[in-house]
């Protein structure tokens, strides 16, 4: 839960804002009011940003160590706030600080978890004591995924991605993350994914139980992610880069969200370490991180 890893001093919140990837990922179909099901199972990486919330008299302000990040109402973080701030009626405001370590728009829910930090925050330093479950639901009207930044760990997600049961949890395993220089658009793989042959779809089931048998062999060996087709179709990088790290000693390489960021399990820490070297002579966001549980 984010909120334990928050810190109050006076007048400000620190919070981290972690990453994720997808350890499964099924699109099961799309729905009348145009958006898919889905099915999937969605794991917290140690890799994190760095989230200040100052209280202040009025208004919501925004920054980030990012020159194209938008620091306005075009900020999911910056919307976050003033559904926040509108919904408990609070007439004071917010200055928030965001140190962006993970990369943006990789399917590694970079902005929906600066949405949960901010919510969670918020939560404590105007002491609304509102419930796992209201910050969940605040966090879905903005995001998909905000819920399940809220509630970290290991989650199966259903319904849009914001119905979530707790998984057992995972062993502690070391990942690597890469992401090659290019922009996914999630929206134009969805759109593509209805049309899309899919070859092979996630077994949930044999992934949970190898998550609760905490064997981390069979969980590399059933990632699975319906989007990655479609996205390497587009992105042939992503292959090139999985195969690579199947290469380097990976147990398992795979695609998160809808991309491009490929990410690989290794039962090796010197295995992982030589093959993220091997990347950061090509690529500039390279991450060597662990699981969080």
């Amino acid at each position: 839960m984010l909120n334990d890893d928050i810190i109050i001093t006076q007048n400000r919140a620190i919070a981290r804002s972690y990453a994720k990837i997808n350890l499964t990922l099924d699109v099961l179909g799309k729905l009348e009011n145009g958006y898919h099901e889905v099915e999937m199972i969605m794991q917290t990486l140690s890799l994190f940003d760095l989230v200040l919330v100052d209280k202040v008299s009025r208004g919501i302000s925004i920054s980030t160590n990012l020159k194209y990040l938008p620091a306005n109402d075009k900020n999911i973080a910056y919307k976050a706030a003033e559904l926040f701030l509108k919904t408990h009626g609070i007439k004071a405001g917010v200055k928030i600080m965001i140190h962006k370590n993970i990369p943006v728009a990789a399917g590694l829910a970079g902005g929906s978890g600066n949405c949960a930090a901010v919510l969670c925050a918020m939560n404590l330093l105007f002491n609304t004591h509102m419930s796992h479950e209201e910050l969940c639901r605040m966090g879905a009207k903005l995001g998909a995924d905000v819920p399940f930044c809220i509630m970290g760990k290991t989650q199966l997600a259903r319904g849009l991605g914001d119905e979530l049961s707790q998984c057992a949890p995972v062993p502690k395993m070391t990942v690597l993350l890469v992401k090659p220089p290019i922009n996914v658009s999630t929206a134009s793989i969805y759109a593509q994914i209805d049309d899309a042959p899919i070859k092979k779809r996630p077994d949930t089931a044999a992934m949970l139980e190898a998550i609760k048998a905490q064997d981390i062999y069979a969980i590399s060996e059933n990632l699975c992610n319906v989007m990655e087709g479609v996205t390497e179709k587009i992105h042939p990088v992503i292959r090139g880069i999985k195969q690579k790290m199947v290469l380097n000693g990976a147990l398992g390489a795979l695609m998160s969200g809808s991309g491009p960021t490929v990410f690989g399990i290794f039962d090796d820490f010197d295995k992982a370490k030589a093959s993220a070297d091997s990347f950061a002579h090509q690529y500039k966001d390279v991450f060597l991180v662990k699981t969080l549980s």
